[in-house]
């Protein structure tokens, strides 16, 4: 039985996600409050897996979380922490608990969280570990033994359109389509005409395509995410926007911007969708919606 989010991806509508993080201990209060907000206005909630290498309580238990609380999950998987065996077997066990839904990462460097004197494992890379998902739906494992039960997701896969130069990112989403991705998540991405010509190249491939969204909370953080994080430009002129907002109104802005952003991508149909990050403000996701017109 194909998964809620796949129907919708086949169904052509404009696709909403967004991102839900899990805490960094075991409070879900929060985490909770965010599900039951998003649950019923986007189509599905990616839940992160130590993102940007910090220790925080597992995706797959957050995911469980969303199922319960009724919501469309996306399982975040990174190879970052797992060798095959265990990415394997946490495929299993998601699908045996109703996930259907995953999104396949190499992840982030260890050198960028809390944990540097973590060791990296890096089994696999995304497009192999979307291979294996594909694996284990044919009932086999990856040393080629038979599965008393076998999976089936729909598997994405994320790609950076801003990157400098974008050829290898190029060859990484061939590559990753070719691995058995259903959709994409991209990168965050600011500039729309440069992403435009992208998704020229993109639409060969005949894949939904969704585009990332970071909300920008001030001039700072978006002079930080340039200079820190690898495939993302703001550009100048936003940079100036966020800049010049009243004193305390950098974060309305910063709404007000990602709303104009998503309208613009949906009215022109730039691509199929939009991924929302609002790194640890999920809660003003339905303001970004109402800036877009979508609420």
């Amino acid at each position: 039985m194909a998964s809620k989010f796949k129907e919708i991806l086949s169904s052509g509508k404009f696709v909403v996600t967004s991102e839900i993080a899990p805490p960094k201990g075991t409070n879900l209060e929060k985490m909770k409050h965010h599900i039951e907000l998003l649950k019923d206005k986007v189509d599905a909630m990616n839940v992160t897996d130590h993102q940007s290498s910090v220790m925080r309580y597992p995706s797959l238990g957050g995911c469980l979380l969303v199922r319960e609380q009724g919501g469309e999950v996306i399982l975040q998987m990174t190879c970052r922490d797992r060798n095959r065996l265990a990415l394997q077997a946490d495929l299993l066990f998601a699908f045996s608990r109703g996930i259907q839904n995953v999104l396949c990462l190499t992840g982030d460097s260890i050198l960028l969280g809390d944990h540097k004197q973590a060791k990296s494992v890096f089994d696999l890379d995304s497009s192999q570990l979307l291979k294996t998902v594909r694996l284990l739906e044919r009932g086999k494992d990856l040393a080629g033994n038979d599965l008393d039960g076998a999976v089936s997701f729909c598997a994405g896969a994320i790609v950076t359109p801003e990157a400098d130069p974008v050829e290898p990112q190029l060859i990484k989403f061939e590559k990753k389509i070719e691995a058995g991705a259903e959709f994409i998540q991209t990168q965050a991405v600011y500039d729309l005409d440069k992403f435009k010509k992208f998704m020229e190249y993109a639409r060969q491939f005949h894949i939904r395509i969704l585009a990332g969204i970071i909300l920008l909370t001030s001039a700072p953080m978006a002079r930080f995410m340039n200079k820190n994080i690898a495939g993302v430009n703001v550009p100048q002129e936003l940079i100036d926007e966020l800049a010049g907002a009243p004193k305390g109104q950098a974060l309305k802005k910063g709404i007000e911007i990602a709303g104009r952003m998503i309208r613009r991508i949906k009215e022109e149909k730039i691509c199929d969708g939009v991924h929302i990050m609002a790194i640890g403000k999920e809660e003003v996701v339905p303001e970004i919606m109402v800036a877009a017109g979508m609420l």
